[in-house]
């Protein structure tokens, strides 16, 4: 059986990664690897915590003996690699963090792998013949856009926040070490995640947590921010798709086209929580306030997902309407809790 460290499984994307892939995968014991920071919650994946394949661990990416004792313990045949500072609001008041983690932690998982991979560029050790580094990153690299056009592969990056910017530089390291030494690395690079286990600070479950405690329910500047919104299990499973089938060395942008300002976000979120547990008098829609913008905030995202499409045969499940319905009812349990 072949180990495979998967880091930040505790949060938003990597919980709901963990338990699809060990269900999925039956070759693979997976050792969970996060920090558990404010965004990670052992909660997230307690329905794999006694799973024969899985295995949690408590640590930090940025501590280099770490990273290179727990390679040495578990000699993993792969990695795909989820952990990362990711709130743009926290990346403006302390961007150090995200330097660090998302810049330094990416560079010691791949300088760690590398070493234990590889004998020299492009000669693999044996044993380690197929295998693969998959990094995890976003479309805020490339910068925002006007009204028209979409991101794509090549779209050059121009990253707009210190958050965005720290992911830019991990994927050019990433870059670097398929041209540099060979080695077996994908990116992934996805819109706007929304679904179950998300932090309650995003958007849309703050919406929610702010309908139902009858509070303002806050929107950034206009509230005309488009972004395109995926879901996240089926980012999950263009990641393992990805992992699995795409080109060493390639990046394959993932989104769901589904552009949406946050005006329609929130306007469909009460819309649902008006159906699904109706206010006694009025509607969710006369909590909404308007707040001051956030500095640098991009205009809008939208992904052209055609090459992971085409190459790799992959395609959403959900459509907005289907997917914003499920993540409400998800998050209506969670809060009755």
């Amino acid at each position: 059986m072949k180990n495979i460290l998967v880091t930040g499984g505790a949060g938003f994307i990597g919980a709901n990664f963990v338990p699809y892939f060990i269900e999925n995968n039956p070759e693979y014991h997976l050792v969970n690897l996060d920090l558990l920071t404010y965004a990670g919650n052992l909660e997230n994946v307690s329905e794999v915590e006694n799973h024969p394949r899985y295995t949690f661990v408590q640590g930090d990416i940025c501590d280099r003996n770490f990273v290179e004792e727990l390679f040495q313990k578990y000699q993993f045949h792969d990695v795909i690699h989820f952990a990362a500072e990711s709130h743009v609001d926290n990346s403006i008041s302390g961007p150090e963090a995200f330097i660090k983690t998302n810049v330094l932690g990416t560079f010691n998982l791949l300088d760690t792998a590398r070493k234990l991979w590889m004998s020299a560029p492009n000669q693999y050790n044996v044993g380690f013949e197929n295998s693969r580094f998959h990094h995890v990153s976003t479309d805020e690299v490339y910068g925002t856009l006007g009204e028209t056009g979409l991101f794509e592969e090549t779209t050059p990056y121009a990253p707009n926040s210190p958050y965005s910017a720290s992911k830019a530089g991990s994927d050019m390291i990433v870059r670097s070490y398929f041209h540099t030494y060979g080695m077996n690395v994908v990116t992934t690079n996805c819109s706007n995640n929304y679904g179950p286990k998300q932090h309650d600070e995003k958007l849309i479950p703050t919406i929610i947590r702010k309908a139902i405690k009858g509070e303002n329910i806050p929107i950034y500047g206009d509230g005309k921010n488009v972004r395109d919104w995926l879901y996240v299990l089926d980012h999950c499973k263009g990641i393992e798709l990805a992992f699995k089938t795409g080109r060493s060395g390639e990046t394959y942008n993932i989104g769901g086209r589904n552009e949406r300002n946050n005006l329609y976000i929130v306007d469909t979120v009460c819309s649902i929580l008006n159906e699904l547990q109706p206010k006694s008098e009025g509607k969710y829609q006369d909590q909404i306030t308007f707040v001051k913008d956030r500095p640098g905030h991009d205009l809008r995202y939208a992904i052209d997902a055609s090459k992971i499409e085409n190459e790799l045969g992959w395609k959403a499940d959900e459509n907005f309407e289907s997917g914003i319905l499920k993540t409400v009812r998800w998050y209506l349990e969670k809060f009755k809790k």
